[in-house]
């Protein structure tokens, strides 16, 4: 068997993580070290570019960086931490030749951390282990080497897998360490590791071109943009190119743009060359995991295998009496159809369906905050819309009902375990481990039914005063766990349109929670607060006092409202029933019956 070439003067790597493990932060020091970017005062997570990724203080779209260090080019792709993100770092890891496993030198291996971990290791992967945060007050940096190890083994790493790098760092200080009694103050030791130990790209430039399309971008000005990976030949701008497609078609383009990265930009280049990782503009009709090629030699590349939806929502055009009246944009089906479909093409974690003649649609993807960050970011470009509980997509194997499952790890003071413990059996969750954690806070692993979890984050936060951590991860599909406890409390609902009075707000706040303030518009059918005892209950929101010419003693004191509860995504979604909807607008957040007419609702029960 001919010897594979490899080219020496590059190498490309992809940094996968927990969430929160620090990624982005330790990506901004290789930046700073190899002055591939000039930071401004203050500027920090540089990859995090997206405005809900700064605000949320998360990943959620890959990106790549590229800079020099002793001639060679590294090229590095920061992924998403969530798992509901898996299908990006699936494609991500097809471009890389190894990969930087950052764990937190406190917290050691989380869920996530396995999630990423056992990815890489599928592809025959080599990780260098980064053990980050080293800076940190109660850093255990040599217990977490030892539970990353345990970790390798529980995943069946091959023996050359097991024989990883070991680098500690501190990306918020900018420095690396092979050994921790070494005061080193720079990254070097950290990029050395790298140029060492991973493997230069397989790459033949005299073999006919060959890329995988691994992500998508668009521009409006040059269309639909191919990013991935040349895996042989070379390409310049204005060579014809086909793209093969999943089923073995082939369609004809020609090359218009070449891009590829220096730092965070991408600029423009005539020619690249097997090994590199560029963008590729000319081809309309190219999506993730197909092949572009060399017309002479159409052949295909192995496609990409992405973990199927776990999770569905239904999403409407907004039908609710305040439809355009917050400053939306895009108010009709057609609008929400285009753009879905833009986004199913974009990301392939998402599937739309049509239902109802093309007036719903059904969106897939890998979890709630999958789904959550599609709705927040069409909020945000002007979608007005409405969008049902989410429902797990269950499965039928062999004449049984399976259904997804999840791992959850959770941390709680030891005061809060038995509260949690009771609150999880009930909705059938299985304990599979509970220790004491360095800190003294009780550290508890469970196997779950996805659809138990969702509304059970806010309960779980209330249940602890905002000090327990959860952690989730997508497992595998189990056999049904049958039914489930429903939501314990009722809703108070509007009988009427107008505004909302405080008086009218007063009087019903002893009956549980308010979602709204005084002065907020409200119409039939709309959700304004929890009833505690159960059922719902048609309330007036709208009734002034009666006003009188003659004054009662002690009656006219100041009316004292308790503040309304700030209306979340996260939280809307996990307190809707299946008959109730949450109305998403630019400026508001509301909930809905389904049917706003009590007549309608009546009918509908019986």
């Amino acid at each position: 068997m001919p010897q594979q070439k490899r080219r020496k003067d590059i190498r490309n790597i992809a940094i996968i993580a927990h969430v929160d493990h620090g990624k982005t932060t330790l990506v901004d020091a290789l930046l700073k070290q190899t002055g591939a970017h000039a930071f401004k005062e203050g500027e920090s997570t540089i990859m995090d570019s997206n405005p809900l990724e700064k605000e949320r203080g998360i990943t959620i779209f890959s990106k790549c960086a590229s800079f020099r260090y002793k001639e060679t080019q590294i090229n590095i792709i920061d992924t998403p931490g969530h798992a509901d993100f898996g299908s990006e770092v699936e494609r991500i890891l097809k471009m890389v030749d190894g990969v930087l496993l950052l764990v937190d030198a406190f917290e050691g291996p989380m869920p996530q951390t396995k999630f990423v971990l056992r990815k890489s290791l599928e592809l025959h992967l080599k990780p260098i282990l980064v053990i980050n945060k080293i800076d940190r007050p109660n850093a255990r940096p040599n217990d977490v080497v030892d539970l990353t190890f345990d970790l390798f083994c529980e995943l069946n790493a091959s023996d050359e897998q097991l024989d990883f790098a070991i680098v500690y760092a501190s990306g918020k200080e900018g420095r690396s360490t092979l050994d921790l009694d070494e005061d080193n103050r720079d990254m070097k030791p950290l990029l050395d590791t790298i140029l060492h130990r991973v493997l230069p790209p397989i790459a033949d430039p005299e073999l006919p071109f060959q890329m995988l399309v691994t992500m998508l971008d668009y521009d409006s000005y040059i269309g639909r943009i191919a990013i991935g990976r040349i895996f042989h030949g070379e390409i310049k701008v204005g060579s014809p190119v086909v793209a093969v497609k999943r089923d073995g078609e082939i369609i004809r383009g020609k090359v218009t743009r070449l891009l590829k990265y220096q730092g965070l930009i991408r600029v423009e280049s005539d020619k690249a060359v097997a090994g590199d990782i560029i963008s590729l503009a000319g081809l309309d009709d190219i999506k993730v995991g197909e092949t572009i090629a060399s017309p002479e030699s159409p052949k295909s590349l192995p496609t990409l295998k992405i973990d199927e939806p776990t999770i569905s929502m239904e999403f409407s055009h907004n039908t609710s009496p305040l439809c355009g009246k917050d400053g939306g944009k895009f108010l009709t089906s057609r609008h929400i159809r285009e753009r879905l479909i833009h986004e199913a093409m974009m990301n392939v974690g998402i599937k739309v369906e049509e239902v109802e003649e093309g007036e719903r649609f059904k969106v897939s993807g890998r979890g709630e905050l999958h789904l959550a960050i599609l709705i927040e970011t069409m909020r945000r470009e002007g979608y007005e819309m409405e969008v049902s509980r989410p429902q797990v997509i269950l499965k039928e194997v062999d004449g049984e009902l399976f259904e997804p499952a999840e791992e959850v790890i959770i941390e709680v003071d030891p005061g809060y375990q038995g509260a949690v413990i009771e609150a999880l059996g009930q909705l059938r969750a299985e304990m599979r481990e509970m220790q004491m954690s360095v800190v003294g806070t009780m550290r508890m692993e469970f196997l779950i039914a996805t659809r138990a979890l969702i509304g059970f984050r806010s309960k779980f936060l209330t249940m602890t005063r905002g000090t327990g951590t959860m952690y989730q991860n997508f497992y595998d599909y189990q056999p049904y766990k049958g039914e489930l406890p429903k939501r314990q409390t009722g809703v108070l609902i509007s009988m009427s349109g107008g505004t909302a009075v405080a008086y009218a707000l007063w009087g019903l706040q002893e009956r549980g929670e308010i979602f709204i303030k005084p002065g907020s518009a409200v119409y039939e059918g709309m959700i304004i607060g929890v009833n505690n005892k159960g059922n719902d209950l048609v309330v007036n929101a709208i009734r002034e006092k009666k006003l009188t010419n003659i004054r009662a003693a002690g009656s006219d004191a100041a009316i004292q409202l308790i503040p309304p509860r700030e209306m979340t995504l996260e939280f809307s979604l996990d307190f809707i029933d299946d008959e109730e909807l949450v109305e998403i607008t630019a400026k508001s957040i509301r909930l809905r019956k389904r049917h706003l007419t009590k007549n309608r609702r009546d009918l509908a029960k019986r």
